[in-house]
């Protein structure tokens, strides 16, 4: 055991940025957070209670809420409590808990992205197949390796990352990264290198599955009028969710990995946590917006409340 590290607790040092706006950046992060919660529980919500929404696409989408939900809660309840505070600290334990939330998040919504994309080509490139080829039991099958596939791979960073012996315990960061515990490490981390260097060319593999099925998509589309309406409707909203994440997951890996010390703080810390903030919030609007069926749901269900509420002023 004289191999693993006896760091106990890790300090977060970019909040130096922060300490003359910490009002003003709590009353902003708890907004966003709060922003982030309602539209992702009201997305959630309509998907689940209404019945015309239970296909694989809508059951996609769904998934892509939750897991927002899931990563959003790994940053923000500390990071608030961190604004307010004078030390900014955090447990060995809660620094691996943390990173594994944060980043099997990542992992899962890229894995949940291309689901979209395979699902958007059979519905559109095999449109008779569709309901053999996405029935309910390939579905359900398709989405528990969307979670657990990354889960486990997360799992394994994080039990090779415990086994290193630390010499530092000072994160340049606003939350805990793997990459930056690593390199904190006293002896060779050629190991975690190699796993790392893997495990972003597997999603490198992601990135060009999607390329390629959009490429058969568009050819797809082109061909029938009602083919372009489809794609407009499903595949704009995939496509702009997902360069929405592949952005934010690369500045977050360059710069994690390639960042200069001369950047200013505030700059790196935007850098660093705006895939924490941009497409948990902007995922669900992008598709409640454009999805016609979601777009009428929630409209509904909006006129509905508004309804029950002046019933209640009234009695």
């Amino acid at each position: 055991m004289s191999n693993i590290s006896s760091i106990v607790v890790f300090s977060l040092s970019g909040f130096s940025a922060t300490v003359n706006y910490r009002v003003t950046l709590f009353s902003l992060t708890l907004l966003c957070y709060c922003l982030i919660v309602v539209v992702n529980v009201s997305l959630i919500l309509t998907i689940i209670l209404d019945q015309n929404l239970h296909e694989p696409m809508y059951m996609f989408l769904c998934s892509l809420c939750i897991n927002g939900l899931y990563g959003t809660a790994g940053f923000y309840p500390k990071f608030v409590s961190d604004l307010l505070s004078d030390t900014h600290v955090i447990s060995y334990a809660g620094c691996l808990l943390q990173v594994f939330v944060i980043y099997s998040n990542a992992k899962t919504d890229y894995s949940i992205l291309v689901l979209m994309a395979y699902d958007r080509y059979v519905a559109i490139c095999r449109p008779l197949e569709y309901h053999s080829v996405m029935s309910v039991r390939r579905t359900a099958v398709l989405l528990s390796l969307s979670w657990l596939l990354p889960l486990c791979i997360e799992a394994s960073v994080i039990g090779l990352t415990s086994t290193l012996k630390l010499c530092g315990s000072h994160i340049q960061k606003l939350y805990c990264e793997n990459w930056s515990i690593v390199k904190l490490a006293c002896g060779s981390t050629k190991v975690n290198d190699i796993v790392g260097l893997i495990i972003i060319t597997f999603y490198l593999f992601h990135a060009l599955f999607i390329g390629c099925s959009y490429v058969w998509l568009v050819k797809s589309a082109l061909k029938s009028r009602e083919g372009r309406k489809k794609f407009t409707q499903t595949c704009v909203p995939h496509l702009l969710c997902l360069l929405n994440v592949t952005a934010a997951l690369l500045f977050d890996t360059m710069y994690s990995r390639y960042g200069s010390a001369s950047m200013p703080q505030t700059l790196r810390n935007f850098m660093a946590i705006q895939f924490l903030i941009i497409p948990p919030f902007l995922n669900p609007i992008i598709y409640g917006l454009i999805l016609t069926k979601i777009r009428n749901r929630m409209i509904h269900l909006c006129k509905m409340a508004g309804q029950r509420f002046k019933l209640t002023l009234k009695v």
